[in-house]
């Protein structure tokens, strides 16, 4: 079956999609044609997830033959391992305590400024279909976007605009089920059952039906278009075409290593084996799912010859750990939860192959807006790649990346050799990830993933020397980029200094 036999136009393109077509036609009238971006989103996707990545088990063609078109970037870190954060770091091209954007609930400020802003400035229509985390309703001209089809109204569009076909007999239902409240084998899909759709039903399906109209409308203007899938997210959704697609059987539990006992979050401590495994494969479902669709995407771009001249990038938000350390979650400093995919392509612009140098999310606002030839952002904590797209190499790569989940008080730096976390060990979590002790007190770890990559074994004591390098490294980071370093403490050690930057700030969400 070809992936474009789902994606029809459905009868007449929507008015909110059509609403800032003319304002955006005369903007383009008068210039040369701008590239086109198409920005591609997935939630929770782990690096390692992709068979591009060397993941045998993995089912994602469309991205392996995106992977191949493009330069990869196969060492891509994300800034912090929760989403809101993440993403509106990446939006705005600052760190999430810069951002002001630290915590799942906070809403980033109408008056930061990001990505589309730069590129609405430069005549691109803009929009996006799908999950942004903004934490409020979506709205035409919201943080930039023209058109913001963000999950809210995604959602209910969907629901008001479709009407699913009967599922077969025998396709099992899903009970309700709330994140923390009911046993994590519900809300995790321990079971691998499908949600009771059909493929077309779906909402990505859906999704990507809109985002055909929006091309046909826009074909012939330059746009930025962000395409933010909710897939692979728990509780892993997959049609009832793909149920039993994967057995379980198939893959094996992460082993623990002789540290992570007393770190195991207490909801997932009674998950058994096949629980695990049945996680696992519900994952991977879920993960072709996206797959199928980013194949749509890209689909859509030949339909309407747009593809020699697009910039498609395609990412996540942070990765995923599947039974690694005892989790099924992001929000801890593990590679499983911060290396995703990063794929970059422009045909005839951007060489073929594989970088392997250290990446940052932070890395792509200078990028996108260096390649695209706009305004570059007021802030810039990170920077441009181009050099990598252009001939493979850089001469300011990265010795090391930064992360940082605050609703743990802790951070993180990775090099190639070393990974060191450091955490106050003071903040009661309230995100639902509570340990044996919530406040153990002040702890870091320092592993080596030359000798351990799977970071099993605490080598912090062996080596006094690295640790004192990386907390400088994060001490001079947090300097560098904070907006209150200069209310640092003149007094204390380096862990004093650095828990002085680890406290949540962030304003108050606007859902609450």
């Amino acid at each position: 079956m070809k992936r474009r036999d789902f994606i029809g136009a459905s009868a007449a393109a929507p008015a909110m999609i059509g609403a800032g077509l003319a304002g955006g036609a005369a903007k383009a009238r008068g210039q040369a044609r701008r590239p086109n971006l198409l920005f591609l989103m997935a939630d929770d996707h782990a690096g390692y997830v992709m068979g591009a990545d060397g993941n045998a088990l993995a089912e994602t063609p469309n991205m392996d033959q995106l992977a191949r078109e493009s330069t990869r970037f196969a060492m891509h870190h994300c800034n912090s391992p929760v989403c809101t954060p993440s993403r509106q770091s990446l939006l705005t091209g600052q760190l999430p305590h810069m951002a002001g954007v630290t915590t799942l609930r906070t809403a980033l400020s109408e008056d930061k400024p990001t990505i589309t802003d730069s590129l609405k400035r430069a005549g691109y229509n803009t929009a996006v279909f799908g999950k942004m985390h903004f934490n409020q309703p979506g709205k035409p001209g919201l943080h930039g976007f023209d058109v913001a089809v963000t999950e809210d109204v995604l959602n209910q569009r969907w629901r008001a605009e479709h009407k699913p076909k009967p599922i077969p007999a025998g396709v099992p239902g899903r009970g309700p089920w709330q994140p923390f409240r009911t046993p994590a084998r519900e809300w995790l899909n321990a079971r691998a059952e499908p949600y009771a759709r059909l493929d077309y039903d779906m909402k990505p399906s859906f999704q990507v039906r809109l985002v055909r109209e929006y091309l046909q409308a826009n074909r012939d203007t330059p746009f930025a278009l962000w395409v933010s899938f909710h897939e692979p997210h728990s509780p892993f959704d997959f049609p009832v075409e793909d149920w039993k697609h994967f057995d379980p059987k198939r893959f094996p539990v992460p082993r623990l290593g002789p540290e992570d006992g007393w770190q195991i979050p207490l909801i997932y401590r009674d998950l058994s084996d096949e629980e695990k495994q049945g996680i696992i494969a519900a994952y991977y479902a879920s993960t072709r799912c996206l797959d199928r669709n980013v194949g749509r995407v890209l689909d859509l771009l030949r339909e309407f010859n747009l593809e020699d001249n697009t910039l498609v990038v395609s990412t996540a938000d942070h990765g995923y750990s599947l039974g690694q350390h005892g989790r099924f979650e992001k929000h801890c400093g593990y590679d499983p939860a911060l290396r995703v995919p990063l794929l970059m392509r422009w045909p005839g612009r951007i060489r073929e192959g594989v970088v392997t140098d250290l990446t940052e999310h932070v890395d792509l606002g200078p990028t996108l807006t260096d390649m695209l030839s706009v305004d570059p952002l007021p802030i810039r904590h990170g920077q441009s790649l181009r050099p990598y797209l252009e001939r493979g190499s850089h001469d300011s790569a990265r010795d090391w990346v930064f992360s940082a989940l605050l609703e743990n008080e802790e951070c993180y730096a990775r090099s190639n050799r070393w990974k060191y976390i450091y955490c106050s060990g003071k903040r009661e979590r309230t995100d639902g990830y509570k340990i044996e002790n919530p406040t153990p007190g002040r702890y870091h770890k320092l592993y080596d993933l030359v000798e351990d990559p799977g970071e099993f074994t605490d080598v912090s004591e062996k080596h006094p020397q690295v640790v004192s390098d990386f907390q400088q490294k994060l001490l001079q980071r947090y300097r560098d980029t904070h907006p209150e370093a200069e209310q640092e403490p003149s007094q204390g050690s380096v862990g004093d200094k650095l828990e002085f930057y680890l406290r949540p700030r962030d304003s108050q969400a606007v859902n609450g």
